[in-house]
């Protein structure tokens, strides 16, 4: 994998913890101290606004002295830890915090015109060159009779509020290291509880695309993640399952093959080399034309159950009644029953039962289903046959006699080629297919087939047709 999903995080990560320095350093710093100095000015300008509505319109009204005002004014300046000026319109500076009285030879601000702070309460600079740094400066106006007599001035540091504004910034920076802190034990949990899963499932997926379908997946997990793992498990165990499946196939098709091959090829050899004298041929060819027919019939069976197996498979359903399809598919082994001196037993719900299915396929099934039940049951034994109705449904059952099947092999009959021991010893002939063809035609009509069988009793097989009147018209 070039680019992981986990890089990706990675950078994603980085990322954000870049723009988040540039924006705390950035934005937040220049926020911070616009806010701050917002809120100094209006705090200073409130205390601007007292000071002219006493001590500056005291002194303008000779009803306080310039000592006694220079007195107040210091004190307020210590308090606020700022410079404050009382000026008149001209730039004269009456009284100045940072300055003794002097009433013969007073100081003037060069160049004062207040008209500069038009539109705002506060200004931000050196104020007329006053000052060697940056100071936050806002001015009231103090008036008498409708007239500006005067200002007062508070000019305060900027250096102050820089430095409460690191404070500030450096409680941002802890913040966002937090953050950081944090969203890494985020990245950890994921990396843990996601990613490194996520790793082990690719790799057990590449080991399946390579064809090792037992690689185990190692994640232990009850969320989403770990019930992908168990379903790629899962998956991979029954592609496995399908896999000895084919391989099981594919061997018992060469078995099947091989014996009926080697023996019309050693019969053959033996008649043309002389060994079979010509006056056994007839017995021997008998031989060969049972294997032959025996090929014959494996064959058919496979093309049939690979039909059947096809997706989409189209089925021809028709009405027909049940009951006379049973009769006459019995009637085609009464030679078999003859021989064998087995009876047959019918109990058949009413005259007629009509069911809706595909008339050629159920035949097939009936007629596998009473041949096995033939070809396994006793001489002198009975085969029944029977037909109930229940909850709009037939069920067909055909009940045998004979050798039964082992505890064990019954959930395995159904499959492709499955040969119990017992029946291996009876049935020289069979393909093990009749029951896989059966099932799949069952199944391809959505009804189901069930087997019941104890060994050394019998064996029945039941399955299900929707009745003809309960059939939507398609």
């Amino acid at each position: 994998m070039k680019k992981t999903l986990y890089v990706k995080l990675l950078i994603a990560y980085l990322i954000f913890a870049v723009f988040g320095l540039i924006v705390v350093a950035t934005f937040m710093q220049q926020m911070t101290i616009s806010r701050l100095q917002q809120n100094k000015a209006e705090e200073l300008y409130r205390f601007a606004n007292i000071m002219s509505e006493n001590e500056g319109l005291s002194l303008y009204q000779n009803e306080s002295s310039i000592a006694g005002t220079k007195t107040v004014t210091d004190q307020y300046a210590e308090m606020l830890n700022a410079r404050i000026q009382i000026l008149n319109p001209s730039g004269l500076i009456i009284v100045d915090s940072a300055l003794p009285v002097d009433v013969d030879n007073p100081p003037t601000v060069e160049g004062f015109d207040m008209t500069t702070l038009s539109g705002s309460f506060y200004t931000i600079g050196r104020f007329y060159n006053q000052f060697k740094s940056d100071h936050l400066s806002v001015a009231a106006p103090i008036t008498t009779g409708y007239s500006v007599r005067g200002y007062i001035l508070i000019h305060y540091d900027c250096k102050l509020i820089q430095k409460t504004a690191d404070h500030l910034i450096d409680i941002d920076y802890i913040l966002v290291l937090i953050l950081f802190v944090l969203s890494l034990i985020i990245l950890i949990f994921f990396t843990e509880l996601v990613y490194m899963p996520l790793r082990r499932i690719i790799a057990a997926t590449e080991e399946y695309a390579a064809g090792n379908l037992r690689y185990p997946i190692s994640v232990d997990s009850d969320d989403e993640i770990g019930y992908l793992a168990a379903s790629l498990a899962y998956m991979a165990q029954e592609l496995a399952k399908g896999e000895d499946n084919q391989k099981h196939i594919v061997a018992n098709v060469s078995h099947d093959f091989r014996s009926p091959l080697t023996s019309i090829n050693g019969y053959l050899k033996a008649m043309e080399d002389g060994t079979i004298p010509p006056e056994m041929y007839p017995k021997y060819i008998g031989i060969v034309l049972n294997e032959t027919e025996r090929l014959i019939k494996l064959t058919n069976n496979l093309l049939t159950l690979n039909n059947l197996n096809t997706e989409g498979m189209i089925l021809d359903k028709t009405d027909f009644d049940i009951n006379d399809v049973i009769r006459k598919t019995i009637s085609t082994f009464e030679g078999s029953c003859r021989e064998k001196k087995i009876a047959m037993e019918l109990s058949l719900t009413g005259d007629t039962l009509p069911v809706h299915a595909d008339l050629t396929r159920i035949q097939q099934v009936l007629y596998n289903l009473i041949d096995n039940a033939i070809k396994f049951s006793h001489h002198n034994s009975v085969i029944k046959v029977e037909t109930t109705e229940r909850h709009n449904k037939v069920f067909v059952s055909v009940k045998d006699s004979g050798i039964g099947i082992p505890k064990e092999s019954v959930p395995l009959v159904f499959n492709r080629f499955y040969k119990s021991d017992i029946s291996r010893g009876k049935d020289k002939k069979g393909t093990g297919l009749g029951l896989s063809i059966t099932k799949e035609i069952i199944r391809a009509h959505g009804e189901n087939i069930n087997v019941i069988s104890t060994e050394g009793v019998g064996t029945e097989f039941i399955f299900s047709l929707k009745l003809a009147d309960e059939e939507e018209n398609e």
